[in-house]
C-alpha cells in the first residue's frame, strides 16, 4: 500500500497545529539522480546542514546538496555524505575546549553520534512532505512544542504498545534526531542543539522529530482514535485549585464528586 505523504503532512499540521510545514530527507547514492528532483535549489556558498533544513523547514524550499556544499566533516558524517569520518573525526579534537574539556571528552562526545554510514551517497534533498518531490523520503521531520511532541508519542503507543527511549548526545544533536532516523529507521526525537538555534533559526520552545514516514502514520492514528475520546492538542488547563474528579470523569467513568 502506497503511503499519501501529502495527506500524512496535512494531518500532522492539523492535529498538532505545526506552525511550519512537515518536511522530508531522501539521501541518494547518486548525485546526478537527485538533480531530477523539480524545483531543486542548490546552495550557492558554504553552509552547515542546519542552515539547509531551516530553507526547506521555514521557507518551504527543494534543496540539495553535496558533501561540497557543507562546511565540514560534522555535518557530512551524520547524513553520510562522502567519506567524513577520518581519524580527525574521530579525535573531535576541534571540539575540545571549546565544548568539551579533553581530546577524550571530545572522542567519546564523536564515538556517541548515530551517523550514517560513511562513503555510500553523494548527496540528500530536503523537501516539503506535501511537495511530493521526494517520493518518498526516507524520513519525514517536523518541529514541534513539548507538549505536542508527547501527542505524537501518546498516538505511536495507542496501539503496539512499546516504551521509547532517546539519547542525547548534547552538542550536534542533529545525531539524535536524522542521523538516528536514517540510520536505524525508528522514531527519533531531540533537543535541538547550540548549532540548530543559532544557525537554524530553531526556536526555544521547539523539538525535532523525525522517523520514516509509515511511523508518522501509525501515529497520525493513533492521535485521530485519542481525539475521538476527547483527548487533543493543544491541551485546555483544568485549573489547578478545581476539584478534580469532574475532568477525570471526561475520560474515566465513575471518577465524577458524588
Amino acid at each position: 500500500m502506497t503511503l499519501d505523504c501529502k495527506q500524512l503532512a496535512a494531518d500532522l499540521e492539523r492535529l498538532l497545529k505545526l506552525r511550519n510545514p512537515v518536511f522530508g530527507m531522501k539521501l541518494y547514492e547518486r548525485a546526478d539522480d537527485m538533480l531530477m528532483i523539480s524545483k531543486l535549489r542548490q546552495p550557492k556558498a558554504v553552509h552547515t546542514l542546519d542552515q539547509l533544513v531551516a530553507q526547506t523547514a521555514r521557507l518551504g524550499w527543494t534543496v540539495g546538496v553535496t558533501a561540497d556544499d557543507l562546511v565540514g566533516a560534522q555535518c557530512r558524517s551524520v547524513v553520510g555524505l562522502g567519506r567524513a569520518k577520518d581519524d580527525e573525526w574521530r579525535s573531535g579534537r576541534a571540539m575540545a575546549g571549546v565544548w568539551f574539556a579533553t581530546v577524550e571528552d571530545a572522542t567519546a562526545h564523536q564515538a556517541a553520534m548515530h551517523c550514517v554510514d560513511d562513503g555510500r551517497y553523494e548527496a540528500l534533498a530536503i523537501s516539503p512532505l506535501a511537495s511530493g518531490r521526494l517520493d518518498p523520503p526516507d524520513i519525514a521531520l517536523f518541529y514541534a512544542t513539548p507538549g505536542a511532541m508527547m501527542y505524537v508519542i501518546n498516538g505511536l503507543q495507542w496501539s503496539g504498545y512499546r516504551r521509547f527511549d532517546w539519547s542525547v548526545v548534547g552538542e550536534s544533536a542533529c545525531a539524535d534526531s536524522w542521523g538516528r532516523a536514517l540510520r536505524t529507521r525508528e522514531p527519533s526525537l531531540s533537543i535541538p542543539c547550540y548549532a540548530e538555534r543559532r544557525y537554524g533559526g530553531v526556536q526555544d520552545d521547539e523539538m525535532l522529530m523525525a522517523a520514516p514516514p509509515e511511523h508518522l502514520a501509525r501515529a497520525v492514528a493513533g492521535m485521530q482514535a485519542l481525539a475521538a475520546n476527547g483527548l487533543r492538542y493543544p491541551v485546555p488547563p483544568y485549573g489547578i485549585q478545581q476539584d478534580v474528579r469532574d475532568g477525570m470523569a471526561a475520560s474515566y467513568p465513575g471518577r465524577s464528586a458524588p
